[in-house]
């Protein structure tokens, strides 16, 4: 099964969706499985995992009401409140829909440094390991410390680093972001999406080589048994159109058999998201 690990579905609202800026009006508007369907079709994907884009459980409702109705939605990473004094009644509600494999939080948006480990997010994230579900980790440089003192903390617990850390290509920063995927990538417990790169760059500018080094340096610490593919659709569309992006992430993959390919894109997904 091809899987795009990482794409995002909302039904736009100008309050809720004001990090929609003006110079990203292209994405200004609805986004459902009905505009992605045709995308997955001409790029050869059968299915999708569908990631949390607003932080609340209405959100992860959502997204599940929507895989109910769209077979093309395989997973759903929602949100909970892990600092919430009833995440383990949250995280039991939802343990009802099979479909909710995980949870997000914008861990980006917290200016903490130690956001994750903040004691009730701790709490949280233990609760996620007693029910089995993965946690995406979706961060910038001023959480790298504590993203490794959380994987550290919680050997037990499945992690999915978004965005490979959304290296800043743009700038070409590399020897920093480079030493915490290396250090990352030592914890067996935590795997990588090889995706929303195109974003990191100057949007619509950008050249295949621009990538290589970093999707190299993935590959090379985490193998090829703990990344995958993923598109960041819609937001990807700010610097790439779908076919671009599998392009992108599909770059450095001359050295992978048949079989690696399919676990880049899907087989891995479905091992570790357990679709």
């Amino acid at each position: 099964m091809r899987i795009d690990s990482h794409q995002h579905f909302w039904i736009y609202n100008v309050e809720r969706d004001a990090w929609i800026t003006d110079d990203m009006s292209v994405i200004r508007r609805d986004f459902m499985p009905t505009d992605l369907a045709p995308l997955l079709k001409e790029n050869n994907i059968d299915g999708v995992i569908a990631v949390q884009a607003e932080q609340s459980h209405q959100e992860t409702q959502f997204l599940v009401d929507l895989s109910a109705v769209y077979a093309m939605v395989k997973a759903v990473v929602g949100w909970v409140d892990l600092a919430s004094g009833q995440v383990v009644e949250h995280l039991r509600h939802f343990s009802q829909y099979p479909i909710v494999k995980g949870f997000r939080h914008i861990v980006e948006g917290e200016e903490d440094p130690d956001f994750l480990m903040r004691p009730a997010i701790q709490r949280g994230i233990k609760a996620l390991t007693k029910y089995g579900y993965t946690y995406d980790l979706l961060i910038r440089p001023r959480h790298f410390e504590s993203t490794l003192a959380c994987a550290k903390a919680n050997p037990d617990q499945q992690f999915i680093l978004n965005h490979m850390a959304k290296p800043d290509i743009k700038q070409k920063a590399f020897d920093e972001w480079a030493g915490f995927i290396a250090d990352l990538a030592a914890f067996p417990n935590v795997a990588c999406k090889v995706s929303g790169l195109a974003t990191e760059t100057d949007w619509m500018k950008w050249q295949l080589e621009d990538f290589a080094r970093y999707i190299d340096h993935v590959i090379a610490r985490f193998g090829k048994d703990r990344i995958m593919f993923g598109s960041d659709w819609p937001v990807c569309l700010l610097s790439a159109s779908y076919a671009d992006n599998m392009r992108i992430m599909g770059s450095r993959l001359s050295s992978f058999t048949e079989e690696d390919r399919q676990a880049f894109f899907g087989g891995n997904a479905v091992r570790v998201y357990n679709i």
